[in-house]
C-alpha cells in the first residue's frame, strides 16, 4: 500500500537483555541524563490530562530504561504509553538537565514499528495516512472527493442526520479536520520554481513547499516567496522536491523518512542555495535533525549535517535580514500560538513575536498556557483522537478568551486543528501572511477589515 516502516521478514538481532533490537535503540547515555527531577511533569500535556506517571516524560524514560534492561518487553503497556506521547517536546524546554527526549521517543517509536504487531485496523489506518499525506498528487485527488462532499451538501446533510456520530472516532476526526476545499486551490499551477529578488539580490534561498502545505496552504508558500523576494532574496523552489519525512520520523517510520531525507538533500544541493527556508514547524524541526537522522549513512552524513545547519524557519531568516521592504499598517489584534515543533524542538519563540510586533498596527496578545500543545502533533490527532480533542478545545478556549482579530500559527497541522475547534470564531493565518499583507498594503487574510 505504501512504504513499510521496516522489514519484518529479516529484523535486526535483539540486544541480549532488551525489548529493543540493535538498530538505533534509545541511546543509553541520553536515558542516563534524566535525573527524574519531575520538572517535566507540569509541562507534559498527557500528564496534565491524566496525572499518570507513565504518561509523563519521566515515566516514559523509565519504561525505556526497563526495556533496555529486559525487565519490560515490547508489550501493549509500553507501546500504549509511547503512543500516547504527543512528541511536543515541551519537556525539552522544561528540563534543567538538557535531556534530548526527542531522540529517545523517536528511537523508541521506530523500534515499535519494527517489533510490535499492531492490530490490522491500526496498521491499515497508519498505512493509509502515509500513502496519502506525504504524496501531494494523491492528496489532491482525495481532496477532489472532499470538495464534492462539501459542494453537493453531503457534509451538511450527514451532520444534520447525525450520521457522523456513528463513525469510528478516527474517521470522525478525519472528517472534522477537513477544511473548506476550493477546487481552484487543487488545480493551481503550484509554486514557481524561481521568484527573483526585488532589487539587488543578497541571498539565494531554497523554499520547502511541503506536502499538506503545498496542497492546502499554497497561499502560505506564495506569501513566503513574495516576502523573501521583497527582502532581496532569490527564491528557488525545486520542482523535484518531495516530502521531508517529518510525519514519518515522528511516527516511527524511520527508513521511509531516511529515504525522503536523502532525496530532499539531493534536491536542495542541486539547487545551489545559501539557505533553506521552511514555513512549517514540523518540517523545520526534522530537517534541522537530518544530521542525527543520517549520522550512520556514509554517503549522506556530512551533507545531511550541512543542510541542517543552513535550514531556517521563515521568521528566523526575517530576523536575520535587515528589513528592506516598507511595511504598511495592518491594524489587527493578533493572538500568537506557539507551534510545539517551533518553540520546543527548534527553540524558536522570540523570532516570530519580534516579526509580528514589528509590523505597524499589530497588537500582539499572548495566550494562556502557551507551552501546551494544541493536540495536532503530526498524525497524533488522527491516531489518538480523544486526548487531541480535549487539548484542541482547551487551546481554542484560550484563543477566544483573548478576543483577537486573527490567530497566527506557524504550522499547517496546528492551523487545521485550531480551525476545527474555533469553528469560524477566529480566522487562522501564518505569521508570514501578516508580513506579506503589510508589505503589499492589503488586508490580513480572514481578518475583518
Amino acid at each position: 500500500m505504501t512504504e513499510s516502516p521496516a522489514s519484518r521478514t529479516n529484523p535486526p538481532p535483539l540486544c541480549d537483555d532488551a525489548a529493543f533490537d540493535v538498530l538505533r535503540p534509545p541511546p543509553a547515555d541520553v536515558l542516563a541524563d534524566c535525573v527524574h527531577c519531575g520538572f517535566c511533569l507540569p509541562a507534559c500535556p498527557t500528564y496534565q490530562l491524566w496525572g499518570e506517571e507513565m504518561d509523563s516524560p519521566r515515566g516514559r524514560i523509565q519504561l525505556m530504561e526497563l526495556g533496555r534492561q529486559g525487565r519490560v518487553s515490547m508489550n501493549d503497556t509500553l507501546v500504549g504509553h509511547m503512543d500516547a506521547c504527543l512528541g511536543c517536546m515541551a519537556c525539552v524546554t522544561a528540563c534543567p538537565s538538557g535531556v534530548r527526549y526527542q531522540s529517545l521517543i523517536e528511537a523508541t517509536r521506530a523500534q515499535i514499528e519494527r517489533r510490535y504487531d499492531r492490530s490490522r485496523a491500526d496498521r491499515w489506518f497508519r498505512a493509509a495516512i502515509f500513502a496519502l499525506f506525504p504524496r501531494p498528487g494523491r492528496l489532491r485527488v482525495a481532496l477532489v472527493g472532499a470538495w464534492l462532499y462539501q459542494r453537493l451538501g453531503l457534509r451538511a446533510l450527514a451532520r444534520r442526520a447525525g450520521a457522523l456520530g456513528r463513525l469510528p472516532a478516527r474517521l470522525r476526526t478525519v472528517e472534522a479536520l477537513l477544511p473548506p476545499v476550493r477546487l481552484r486551490q487543487l488545480l493551481g499551477r503550484g509554486q514557481p520554481a524561481h521568484t527573483p529578488a526585488v532589487g539587488q539580490a543578497r541571498r539565494r534561498v531554497g523554499l520547502l513547499t511541503g506536502c499538506v502545505q503545498r496542497v492546502l496552504f499554497a497561499d502560505v508558500n506564495a506569501a513566503t516567496a513574495r516576502v523573501l523576494a521583497a527582502e532581496g532574496c532569490d527564491v528557488v523552489a525545486p520542482p523535484e522536491q518531495g516530502c521531508c519525512g517529518a510525519l514519518m520520523v515522528h511516527a516511527g517510520w524511520e527508513e521511509p523518512a531516511r529515504a525522503r531525507a536523502r532525496a530532499l538533500i539531493d534536491a536542495f544541493d542541486a539547487a545551489g542555495v545559501d539557505t533553506v527556508v521552511t514555513n512549517a514547524a514540523g518540517c523545520g524541526s526534522t530537517m534541522k535533525e537530518y544530521g542525527h537522522l543520517l549520522a550512520d549513512d556514509p554517503d549522506y552524513a556530512d551533507r545531511a549535517a550541512a543542510l541542517a545547519a543552513r535550514t531556517r524557519d521563515i521568521t528566523e531568516l526575517l530576523t536575520e535580514l535587515e528589513p528592506r521592504a516598507p511595511r504598511h499598517p495592518v491594524d489587527v489584534r493578533v493572538a500568537y500560538q506557539d507551534a510545539c515543533h517551533l518553540r520546543h524542538a527548534q527553540g524558536v519563540a522570540r523570532q516570530p513575536r519580534d516579526v509580528l510586533a514589528g509590523l505597524p498596527g499589530v497588537e500582539l496578545v499572548e495566550l494562556a498556557e502557551p507551552d501546551l500543545c494544541c493536540g495536532s502533533a503530526g498524525i497524533y490527532n488522527l491516531v489518538q483522537p480523544e486526548p487531541a480533542e480535549e487539548l484542541g478545545a482547551r487551546k481554542a478556549g484560550h484563543v477566544i478568551a483573548t478576543h483577537p482579530d486573527v490567530l497566527v500559527s506557524a504550522n499547517p497541522g496546528c492551523a487545521m486543528q485550531l480551525r476545527r475547534h474555533l469553528d469560524g470564531a477566529v480566522p487562522v493565518a501564518h505569521p508570514v501572511q501578516l508580513v506579506d499583507a503589510a508589505i503589499r498594503g492589503v488586508p490580513v487574510p480572514g481578518a475583518a477589515s
